[in-house]
This record gives C-alpha cells, sequence and structure tokens, in this order.
C-alpha cells in the first residue's frame, strides 16, 4: 500500500508539474525540459555503460540542440521580433553543436586503448537521434500550440491508461489475450493496444470539443468543415501508435542490458526514461504530422 501511495503522489506531481509549465510560458516548459531532456540522455549513457567524457558529451549536445530548437521555434514563432538576429543566434548554435560532436568524435583518439570507439560513438549518435531530438521536438508542437502539446501529453497518458486497464481485463479469459512483444514487453497486448486508442479517439474528440484544437481552423491552408476534428483523430491515432513504439524501444534498451527500470527519477515510476519513454517516437512523429497539416491540407 505504501508503495502505491508513494507511487501516487510521485505520479499527481509529475503531470501538475509538467500541466503547468506548459500553461505558465513557453520559457518555463524549456527551462524544464532542457533538465529533463539533459537527465533523460544522462540515463541513457549510464545504461550503455560508457566513458564519462561520452556522458559529458552527450548532456552537452543535448542543451545545444534544445536551445537551438528553442531559439529557432521561439523567435521565428512566438514573438517574430528581429528575425536576422534570431536566426544568427541559432546558426550559432547549430555551428557550435557541430563543432563540439566533431570534438567528441575526435575525443576517442585519446582513449581508444582503454574503450571501444565505434560503440562510443555510436551511442553518442544514438543519444542524440533517440532522446535528444525528440525532447527538442516538443518546442516545434508547442511553437503550434500550446493546447496540442498539452493535448499530446494527455493523450500519452489516456492511452497508458487504457491499454493497461483493457489489457489487464483481457488478460484474465481462459486463453488470456494476444502478446505483442513478449519477449521485448510481457504486458503489452494487442486488445491493450486498440482499448488504449478507442480511449484515445473518445479522448480526442472531447478535447477538440473544449477548443484544444481550435487553431486548427486557422492555419491558412485548412479551409474544410470540421477539418480539427479530422486532424484531432489522426493526432490521436499516431499518438497512440507512435508511443506505443517508443515504449517498446525503451523497453528493448533496457532488455539488452539486463536492468528493469532506467534509473530512479521518480519513485514507484523509474527513471525519466521510463517516464517519458512514449514521447521519444510521439513527439517527432506529431510535429512532422502538424507541419504536413499546416502546409499542404
Amino acid at each position: 500500500m505504501s508503495n502505491l501511495i508513494q507511487r501516487t503522489l510521485s505520479g499527481a506531481i509529475y503531470v501538475a508539474v509538467v500541466v503547468v509549465s506548459i500553461m505558465v510560458h513557453p520559457i518555463a516548459f524549456a527551462a524544464l525540459f532542457a533538465v529533463v531532456s539533459t537527465l533523460a540522455v544522462r540515463e541513457f549513457h549510464i545504461i550503455t555503460g560508457d566513458e564519462r567524457y561520452t556522458k559529458v558529451f552527450g548532456m552537452l549536445l543535448n542543451l545545444l540542440l534544445f536551445v537551438g530548437v528553442g531559439v529557432w521555434q521561439y523567435c521565428d514563432r512566438l514573438i517574430a521580433t528581429n528575425l536576422v538576429f534570431e536566426t544568427s543566434l541559432a546558426q550559432l548554435i547549430t555551428f557550435a553543436y557541430a563543432i563540439v560532436l566533431l570534438v567528441a568524435l575526435v575525443c576517442e583518439l585519446a582513449h581508444y586503448e582503454a574503450a571501444q570507439p565505434a560503440a562510443h560513438w555510436g551511442n553518442l549518435l544514438a543519444g542524440q537521434v533517440m532522446i535528444a531530438l525528440p525532447f527538442a521536438t516538443m518546442l516545434i508542437v508547442m511553437a503550434y500550440s500550446k493546447w496540442l502539446l498539452l493535448a499530446l501529453f494527455v493523450l500519452l497518458w489516456t492511452n497508458d491508461t487504457g491499454a493497461y486497464c483493457v489489457g489487464m481485463l483481457t488478460a484474465k479469459r481462459k486463453n488470456g489475450n494476444h502478446k505483442m512483444s513478449p519477449h521485448i514487453s510481457p504486458k503489452k497486448s494487442w486488445e491493450g493496444l486498440i482499448g488504449g486508442a478507442v480511449f484515445v479517439l473518445l479522448a480526442a474528440w472531447l478535447l477538440t470539443y473544449c477548443g484544444w484544437f481550435d487553431c486548427i481552423d486557422g492555419w491558412q491552408y485548412v479551409v474544410r468543415p470540421h477539418a480539427k476534428y479530422m486532424v484531432a483523430l489522426g493526432f490521436g491515432l499516431l499518438a497512440t501508435c507512435a508511443g506505443t513504439l517508443g515504449d517498446l524501444m525503451e523497453s528493448l534498451l533496457k532488455r539488452s542490458y539486463g536492468i528493469k527500470d532506467s534509473g530512479r527519477f521518480l519513485p514507484g515510476h523509474g527513471g525519466v526514461l521510463d517516464r517519458f519513454d512514449s514521447l521519444l517516437l510521439a513527439t517527432p512523429v506529431i510535429a512532422m504530422f502538424l507541419t504536413l497539416i499546416r502546409m499542404f491540407i
């Protein structure tokens, strides 16, 4: 019971902090998740057993990427003041990112006797693509609308809850349920995926009715009646599928290294990666989806 109370309290605090940071100001959210994403990259390099210098370079690269995307999105879409200055600043950060990445790769020359350079190079780049980039793309979603970013979190939480409940219920049947990938995540089932998707679609419709997707009606090429409802349903389906795959991807990483939790970030919930694993694929997928919708539909 004490573990359940601890898990519930820490989960409630986590949800409250995320929601408040999104609603208060984009900079508040960016500051919070610059720290969170850095901790996630650190966890990744701890899991993979990289040397300390690889971990430090990975965390520094993550911050540069996060700040670069933040400057680009915030200045270009939210305030649009001196675009020449902000564009130059974003380019400068991009150059700094490239330089630090090259320095990190070259530093392996000094450690070739005690380490495996190819493995460290691969882990460094994998950490950026798998962890840093998805967290940074949250700023792209927020630049479209803070309500869309909040909807992404809410729909992913809804999917997790719905999939868990339906999976548990169907597991009690005589023949159990149908496992998605028992060698990676024994508890995930196809019934849970479908159940989670149904809950997500209902939640997406409700959020649209409450006005969370109203910004879509003002986009230049979106002229179809009830377009925001169609976009919301597509948004929800993509979040469900990509979120589930992201969860499996993080589970595969942990299983590859024989660990149960990625860390101890939240009591009862594991590490940062355990808590945000659904975002690893869902965020970039949703960012691309919104960009395509605004450009072509």
